[in-house]
């Protein structure tokens, strides 16, 4: 099927490209921008006069909740919810219910997401068997069946012994380790930042230390053993200092912050909203600023939905026993965009933080408008003023820290292997 997407402003990091003009798409890929290919005849003309025409978006991190936790969301729920965000491709972690350590359970899930014919899936496999940080999984075999690449999600591997092996195997066969650096015990029981408002509120704090005293462990064994290391979902500016010393020194690690780091601090936690309970936890001001200021030099390299969604009633108890986590997978453009804004950042260079880099981080062919690119796109209406409303959010799980937030800026198209899958 030939489609033609008309004069829509071509905003691709992939290529530099940032200019208007019409996008061809031929059975299933790009076939060509601004001139039509030789004996092209549309079967389906799509005007995007006054619209961005984007790669699809490519999210590090976003928990399905299949299996094990369709009480909290489905595949279908949350792959409807990414197509509504621009989301065509996603991490998946492996806190399943089983967890992902085994290969029948990825092919599973490989298989199921595929005939949803919607976002592209990719699984992170487990590290170590049931995330409890003792023996390690067969990450060969979990390759073979559909893993792109390694982690613990928010377990601990507190034998640093295991932690070596895990990173001399992933080393010796090229595998990247996704990993959210943690001390355990540091962190135990905590729910907030251990600042002013966790004192205040008298809610048990998990100090920046934490994260802080995990992640000069995981450099220093990545840079013994050459293992190829993604620092997931970071939140403080202590973080963000020693990624930037790492990559001074030459060390090939790469990193996230989640959009909710980004834009929120602890003071959003006012009066026990657990809407704003999240893992990692929200820290001051001024390690939101320092995430910032690495997205902007570069020390880090993508950004996030964590998309977790939750049910209501695990939701809506009191913060310290409330779930933590926010589906945020229909968030994740505008709210990147509107950090965008204020940063003066530009366009390209927002949308190279969820689209082509996070793409080379998994190892995946997304996240780009290339000739012979997968026709992942996303048609979005820049001038659409709107207010975030969890009750209307197409995601199974309606847990968001953003509720009444004023965004500008929706998504109106998604066509994934060049089939309109979405259309607002």
């Amino acid at each position: 099927m030939n489609i033609l997407i008309q004069q829509g402003r071509i905003i691709d990091a992939s290529q530099q490209i940032d200019r208007v003009a019409d996008l061809y798409v031929t059975d299933g890929k790009i076939a060509a921008i601004g001139q039509a290919p030789a004996g092209f005849q549309a079967d389906q003309t799509i005007d995007a006069t006054g619209k961005w025409i984007l790669p699809g978006l490519v999210d590090l991190c976003a928990r399905l909740r299949e299996p094990g936790s369709e009480y909290k969301a489905t595949l279908s729920s949350e792959l409807h919810a990414a197509m509504a965000g621009g989301v065509t491709s996603l991490a998946c972690p492996p806190d399943t219910d089983p967890v992902l350590d085994e290969p029948g359970l990825v092919e599973m899930l490989k298989h199921r997401a595929k005939s949803q014919a919607l976002a592209h899936v990719y699984p992170l496999g487990a590290v170590t068997r049931q995330l409890q940080g003792q023996l390690l999984t067969e990450m060969f075999a979990l390759t073979e069946a559909g893993c792109v690449g390694f982690s613990q999600a928010d377990a601990a591997i507190v034998d640093t012994q295991v932690l070596w092996r895990a990173f001399e195997y992933a080393a010796s066969f090229g595998y990247t380790l996704f990993m959210r650096p943690e001390d355990p015990y540091l962190a135990k029981n905590g729910v907030a930042h251990d600042g002013e408002v966790a004192s205040r509120l008298g809610l048990k704090g998990i100090p920046a230390a934490a994260e802080s005293i995990a992640l000069q462990t995981m450099i220093r064994v990545a840079q013994a053993t050459g293992a190829k290391l993604h620092v997931a979902r970071i939140s403080t500016a202590e973080s963000v200092a020693l990624i930037r010393l790492a990559k001074q020194q030459g060390m090939a690690i790469t990193a996230d912050t989640t959009i909710q780091h980004l834009h929120l601090t602890e003071m959003d936690i006012g009066f026990f909203d657990s809407q704003v309970h999240l893992k990692p936890p929200l820290r001051t001001q001024r390690d939101r600023e320092a995430l910032r200021s690495g997205l902007l030099d570069g020390t880090l390299d993508a950004i996030c939905s964590d998309h977790t969604p939750v049910d209501d009633d695990a939701k809506l108890l009191p913060f310290a026993e409330s779930h933590a986590g926010a589906s945020a997978l229909e968030l994740l453009l505008p709210l990147t965009l509107k950090w965008a804004v204020q940063a003066k950042l530009p366009l390209i260079e927002a949308m190279r933080k969820i689209t082509h880099n996070p793409a080379n981080i998994l190892g995946v062919a997304a996240g780009s408008l290339q000739s012979g690119a997968v026709a992942d796109v996303v048609i979005y209406n820049p001038e659409v003023e709107w207010r975030v409303d969890g009750r209307v959010l197409k995601s199974q799980g309606k847990n968001t820290p953003f509720v009444n937030h004023a965004l500008t800026g929706k998504v109106v198209a998604t066509l994934t292997q060049g089939n309109l899958v979405y259309q607002l």
